[in-house]
């Protein structure tokens, strides 16, 4: 075997060196949960700086290649999504910083970055993935440690039942994905990405195949009907646990997706975009009437995850190099704006236990920046000029129409403003609703601030930065 090979695995090596330093810092450092030892507790701000270096260092894409025997594939496109996603577990880490120096968490300060990191591994792999074989591996190696995330807070009741329920709805959805593989398997005889297409004829076997493929992906984006889990996790998770499910997650997810229709199923294109259509609508409209009635901002937040997926498959329908650059651009733009409003709902968690839409009445009196930056970042997923998720909507509602799907658009558009509305009802609560008892006014610690300043940056600045959209345009014909 050649083992120069993996050299050519830059991103997978790098963030394997991290994965195991925070590990042995982790053994050697922190204390037993029972014990006081005298040893060093594990500096949380190491693994904040180690990926950072991690994030720099790979920004640069490569050259193309195939290795293995072709099970892994890399183009310079993949360098993209994974520092979009290096940089949103960055923004993760510097939000979960307070949170990890509590001292009732300190004993489990390591097991947090290295679930963390082994979840981004997977992903990782997915997104280089030129076999199902190899894709399968990323995508467990990315689910099963997010359960436990989920359930880490294991002495909160919500916690551990979201963690059961994540777990429970991921086996039978990986069940069914790999049932779908093997009929793909049974009818094709290889599982190579490069080699399916020339076996690939529509026949029923194979619809049967792309259904079940299909199903266990829509899990991981959390589309109608596959979201019934979402709500219930978003809201028992630890707050940035959610925030690195709601982007992260879902953000791989989607571009592996449509990585494996254009190079797999493109002869079945007419199929896939009648199940994309109709799934699409569902995911925008359903999610965006249930998210008016929510008055738990992480529930409401849950369901405007659902909604963010119905509008990134409008990148998907089409299958072109213009909707592959409007997704990997939507993401981006989605990370930073989500990412903003979860960073204030830990801080806020953190400090004051207060998740309701009551709670937030008058926190711009007490936290007029909490407030603003959260405003802010609400107008950008809702779409509202100048911020980037104008931008950002209207490449993607552009390539939607530019393949044909004028009706698609005209409801994504309808349903863009029923979700303003209900992004309108936090900022009503923050500058308007009188409060007898407001959330009291705090100074984040520094580390929060470096994560909400880069939030900040990424929906003010990828709007006007038109740089950023014509550097993923270049890339995106080639995945």
């Amino acid at each position: 075997m050649d083992y120069s090979q993996f050299l050519h695995m830059r991103e997978e090596l790098s963030l394997v060196v991290v994965l195991l330093l925070l590990f042995l810092a982790d053994l050697f450092m922190s204390p037993d949960a029972h014990k006081n030892d005298g040893k060093a507790r594990l500096n949380t701000m190491l693994p904040v700086i180690l990926m950072a270096i991690h994030t720099a260092i790979n920004l640069v894409p490569g050259t193309a290649c195939d290795i293995f025997g072709g099970m892994y594939h890399y183009v310079p496109m993949h360098t993209v999504v994974k520092s979009i996603l290096n940089v949103g577990t960055l923004i993760v880490f510097l939000m979960a910083h307070e949170w990890m120096k509590r001292e009732d968490t300190s004993f489990k300060q390591g097991e947090f970055y290295v679930l963390t990191l082994s979840t981004l591994f997977g992903m990782y792999l997915m997104i280089s993935a030129g076999h199902f074989l190899m894709f399968f591996i990323g995508l467990e190696t990315a689910s099963i440690p997010m359960a436990t995330l989920i359930a880490f807070d294991k002495y909160r009741h919500n916690s551990a039942e979201a963690g059961a329920k994540y777990i429970l709805t991921a086996l039978f959805s990986s069940a069914l994905l790999l049932f779908g593989l093997s009929m793909i398997y049974g009818s094709a005889g290889t599982l190579y990405f490069e080699d399916l297409p020339a076996h690939i004829d529509g026949n029923p076997l194979q619809i049967m195949a792309f259904v079940f493929f299909f199903t266990g992906m829509a899990f991981k984006l959390s589309l109608v009907p596959f979201h019934l889990w979402t709500a219930d996790v978003y809201e028992g998770a630890p707050s940035a646990v959610t925030a690195y499910l709601s982007v992260v997650s879902k953000g791989s997810a989607a571009f592996v997706l449509m990585a494996i229709l254009i190079k797999v199923f493109a002869p079945m294109i007419n199929d896939w975009q009648e199940v994309l259509y109709w799934v699409t609508i569902a995911s925008i409209t359903i999610a965006n009437i249930f998210a008016i009635r929510q008055q738990n901002l992480k529930r409401l937040m849950a369901f405007s995850s659902i909604s963010q997926a119905g509008y990134i498959m409008l990148g998907v329908i089409g299958g072109t190099a213009q909707g592959m650059t409007a997704l990997v651009y939507y993401i981006l733009v989605y990370a930073a704006a989500n990412l903003g409003v979860f960073a204030v709902i830990t801080i806020v968690a953190l400090r004051s236990q207060k998740f309701t839409l009551e709670d937030y009445a008058g926190l711009y009196k007490t936290n007029p920046k909490l407030a603003f930056l959260m405003t802010i970042s609400l107008f950008s997923l809702a779409g509202i000029p100048p911020f980037a998720g104008f931008f950002s909507k209207f490449f993607i509602f552009m390539a939607a129409f530019d393949a044909g799907f004028h009706l698609l658009v005209f409801i994504a558009l309808v349903n863009t403003v029923i979700s303003l509305y209900y992004y309108l009802l936090i900022v009503k609560a923050m500058y308007i609703t009188p409060s007898d008892n407001p959330i009291p006014a705090f100074r984040s610690d520094r580390c929060t601030k470096w994560g909400l300043a880069l939030c900040t940056l990424g929906i003010i600045g990828l709007g006007i930065a038109s740089i950023v959209y014509q550097s993923i345009d270049k890339l995106s014909f080639g995945i």
